[in-house]
């Protein structure tokens, strides 16, 4: 029992006690928290296809601006180890979901062609029949993710040579794409327009990585965010008849502009008054849901709609049993919502040990 008391090592050489074993780093539980809720805000859209949820929380420009932070935290380290590092936390839970989805697609008629290798990097839409389409549409926020890590060496590089006017410029290309040049068709063009329509959300992770967000004035911080949010607002509500809704996913300019002018001041007060939601660790249940969200995020985000899909068919069974029929509100969305994430959970225990592989972790039911 020597060896195991205070100030000795367990081979019983003696350890100053001034020596302390560094304590692993702490998750940041103020952006752990803004990620859960963008994940529960993207099941939420599209169980309920609320086209006011993008106002009220615009998920995928909260999502790159994290990333984008995260990213330029990273790059501290070699460029190619951080994009290699990048890639394969990605790609094996990417590969394995898809295994299921392209098995699906095919005993469904659909017949791959040379473009299935988008099925292997996402560079592009991967390619897929109508009956997939809920579960695969999901996957342009993997490819514009891939791509921003993949620019993020260059893109840092320049935006550390005048900070400011590149973060102001950084929306130039959607306003170019959408009043000047529609850009190309085909993948290149839907590429472009993602990626035009969420740099500068993750330009401003850039930002508050390198201390810009926290040097600025509360008064421009409102000034400018106000603005953005006010363009954007107005652009979605003035071309409702346009695109036949004021949803920001139909509309990328202004998602843009209004994920920009959201994300601002998030970043901002994080940046100026060390918000880190420290105190979540005390309730117990929340911070362990917030921390599972984290480590399976890649998971929910994957299968979330192929959750959706099959929660549809299960409560169908439902009205078989007569008491469900009964008590049970089998026609409601938000039932549907309840089952998709039943169903969420389940895809996390048994798949969600793929993104601990591909960290090189030890593989667990949940972490």
């Amino acid at each position: 029992m020597g060896s195991h008391r205070k100030g000795r090592s367990t081979t019983g050489v003696r350890v100053p006690e001034s020596v302390c074993v560094p304590a692993p780093p702490r998750r940041d539980r103020y952006f752990d928290t803004l990620r859960a809720l963008a994940l529960i805000r993207v099941v939420g859209y599209h169980t309920f296809g609320w086209a006011w949820a993008g106002l009220v929380f615009p998920s995928m420009g909260i999502m790159f601006a994290l990333a984008g932070t995260l990213m330029a935290k990273s790059l501290e380290r070699p460029a190619l180890k951080v994009v290699r590092s990048r890639l394969r936390r990605l790609l094996p839970p990417f590969w394995f979901w898809g295994v299921f989805v392209v098995l699906a697609m095919l005993l469904h008629g659909w017949m791959p062609d040379r473009r299935i290798v988008y099925w292997i990097v996402p560079l592009g839409d991967p390619p897929g029949n109508a009956w997939g389409e809920q579960a695969w549409e999901i996957l342009w926020y993997l490819r514009t993710y891939l791509w921003f890590v993949l620019l993020s060496p260059l893109l840092l590089r320049v935006f550390r040579l005048a900070p400011l006017p590149v973060l102001a410029l950084s929306l130039a290309p959607v306003l170019v794409l959408n009043f000047a040049w529609a850009g190309p068709d085909g993948r290149i063009g839907t590429a472009l327009w993602d990626l035009s329509t969420y740099l500068c959300c993750w330009l401003l992770g850039f930002a508050h990585r390198d201390g810009v967000l926290q040097r600025m004035r509360p008064g421009a911080v409102v000034v400018l965010s106000l603005a953005a949010l006010g363009f954007g607002g107005w652009y979605a509500l003035a071309h409702r008849a346009e695109f036949g809704t004021y949803d920001l996913d139909e509309n990328p300019l202004a998602q843009a502009f209004w994920s920009a002018g959201f994300v601002l001041p998030l970043l901002w007060a994080k940046a100026r008054f060390g918000i880190d939601f420290a105190r979540l660790t005390r309730f117990r249940r929340t911070d362990r849901i917030v921390a599972v969200f984290n480590a399976r995020a890649v998971t929910i985000y994957l299968w979330h709609e192929t959750a959706l899909l099959l929660a549809v068919p299960l409560i169908d069974r439902f009205w078989d049993v007569p008491a469900f029929e009964a008590y049970l509100p089998l026609e409601s969305q938000w039932f549907l919502f309840g089952v998709g994430w039943l169903l969420i959970g389940v895809f996390v225990l048994l798949c969600g040990w793929v993104e601990d592989v591909a960290a090189r972790k030890r593989p667990r039911l949940l972490p």
